[in-house]
Order: structure tokens, then C-alpha cells, then sequence
């Protein structure tokens, strides 16, 4: 049983407590008197509002370098990537049977959605009609650049037009290729870029182009000044025959210009891209 000592001891340090959380003989909160904690906190206000005035001044002076239009620097990306549509999932590869709609459904779904603002109605409406094999140049007085027109009918057989499911019923798919964006680029320099599309294994697979990397769709302004552009497309239709089904097929598409890169073995997608097509009877 505890001794009228140790009680003694444990209200006396209870008490001290106490007069240290509030002292009603000094007024002293904590240790210190209102107008002591009223000058470290005018001090904290003064310090971190200064630290807020001096980040928001830095960002600022940042901001003021940067164009809403160009970026600053765009010496990383000197030459565009290649890419293909349809592209369902995150993998490269057509894989359907010619004789099963259901299997070819989502390509079919996936390149008509991606060809609708193509169409020749809105192209007509949004862009213009531009001179072939010309650079369409444009002013920097000129904030809203004119685009021109790339119109769906232009991809041919693979346009939907004639065939609505792009060739895939018949087992000669199409296959859609863009060419990635690069702000100023004059592609091909000069000369209109082109596309050459082939198996990687014998033999040689016959191949039909549709559409073009024309000069006159560039060079691109940036997605704020070129609101209406339309990525220029080449449309491949795979002539595939009966040696060509029930076979793993890889191919490869390779730009080739002036001034495009397709040959760097540490960027697989620079001027180039490769996708494994399978086709079944």
C-alpha cells in the first residue's frame, strides 16, 4: 500500500504539470506568455509567406520562358516513331479467322472509330485543300495555323468505302500507319517520306499501298496551334494468299527520308515498327 510520501510526490508532480501547461500567476501558456507565442507566430507567418513568395516568383519567371505553342527544347525527339492501327490491347499483333466475323469484330470496330474524323464531309468542313508536294508554311503572325484536308477516300481499298471490314473477310487485312508528331519537322526534306512494308522471314509478301506522307501535311505546329491538323496515313492491305494463313507472319515497316531515321537498334519504334499478323482459314 502506498505511503502519504509517495501521494505527496505524485501531486506535486501532477501540479507541476499543470502550472507548466498554464501558469495563472505569470499568464504563461506552455512555458511562455501570449505575447512571446504571438511573436514566434508572427515570425513563421513572415518566414514561409516569404519561402511561398519566393517559389511562386521563381515559377513565374519559369513560365515566362516557356512558349504555349513550342516547346523549348526538342532536341531529345529528332526524328518521329512509326505506329499502326488497329491496335487493340497493349500488344502488336492481328490475330483473327477470315471465317469468323466475331473474330475480327474489335479491328474492324477500332479502325472505323479511328477513321471517322477523316471522313470526307468533316475534312471538307475543318481544313482546306492544299497543293500536293509542298510544304504548307506558315506565318508565326499567324497563331491559328490552317491544316489540310486528308480524306478518308484517299486510303482507297482501305478506307471502308468499298469493303466494310477493311479486307478482313476475305483474309487480306488492312493495316493503318502513322508516322508520330514532331513540332517543325519538314519530313523527308524535300522529298514526300515513304513507307516500305515487309515480311521478316521468306518469301516476299505482296502488299498494296493506299494514302501518303505528302509534304503538304507539314511541318505540324503543336496540338494548340494546329487544332484542325490531320496525321497524315498510309493504308497497307496484306495480299496474303494460301501459303500466307496458319502461319506466323512478322512485319516490318520502315520510313525512309532525308532526314528520318529507321536503323537505330536502341529505339525499335524510331522510323519503324514491327507487328505479327495470323491469319486462319
Amino acid at each position: 500500500m502506498a505511503d502519504k510520501g509517495d501521494k505527496k510526490d505524485f501531486a506535486e508532480g501532477t501540479g507541476g504539470w499543470k502550472q507548466f501547461i498554464y501558469n495563472p500567476g505569470t499568464g504563461q501558456f506552455m512555458g511562455r506568455t501570449a505575447s512571446s507565442w504571438a511573436l514566434i507566430f508572427l515570425f513563421y507567418l513572415v518566414f514561409y509567406g516569404f519561402l511561398a513568395g519566393l517559389f511562386s516568383f521563381t515559377m513565374w519567371v519559369m513560365l515566362q520562358m516557356l512558349d504555349d505553342y513550342t516547346p523549348k527544347y526538342r532536341d531529345r525527339v529528332s526524328s518521329p516513331g512509326l505506329m499502326i492501327r488497329p491496335k487493340v490491347g497493349s500488344s502488336l499483333e492481328i490475330v483473327f479467322n477470315k471465317s469468323d466475323a466475331k473474330s475480327y469484330e474489335k479491328y474492324v470496330t477500332a479502325l472505323d472509330g479511328f477513321l471517322k474524323p477523316y471522313d470526307d464531309l468533316i475534312q471538307a468542313r475543318k481544313n482546306i485543300l492544299c497543293h500536293p508536294g509542298e510544304y504548307l508554311k506558315q506565318p508565326e503572325s499567324i497563331l491559328m495555323k490552317k491544316a489540310c484536308q486528308f480524306n478518308r477516300t484517299m486510303l482507297g481499298d482501305c478506307s471502308g468505302a468499298n469493303n466494310s471490314s477493311f479486307g478482313y473477310d476475305e483474309g487480306k487485312p488492312c493495316v493503318l500507319v502513322k508516322m508520330n508528331r514532331i513540332i517543325g519537322l519538314e519530313a523527308g526534306a524535300g522529298s514526300n517520306p515513304i513507307i516500305n512494308c515487309t515480311s521478316k522471314k521468306e518469301p516476299p509478301l505482296a502488299v498494296k499501298y493506299f494514302g501518303s506522307f505528302d509534304k503538304m501535311y507539314y511541318p505540324y505546329y503543336g496540338k494548340k496551334a494546329h487544332v484542325n491538323y490531320s496525321q497524315p496515313l498510309v493504308a497497307v492491305k496484306l495480299m496474303l494468299d494460301t501459303n500466307d494463313t496458319n502461319k506466323d507472319l512478322m512485319i516490318e515497316c520502315k520510313i525512309t527520308g532525308a532526314n528520318l531515321k529507321n536503323d537505330d537498334d536502341r529505339d525499335r519504334f524510331l522510323g519503324r515498327v514491327a507487328f505479327r499478323v495470323h491469319v486462319t482459314d
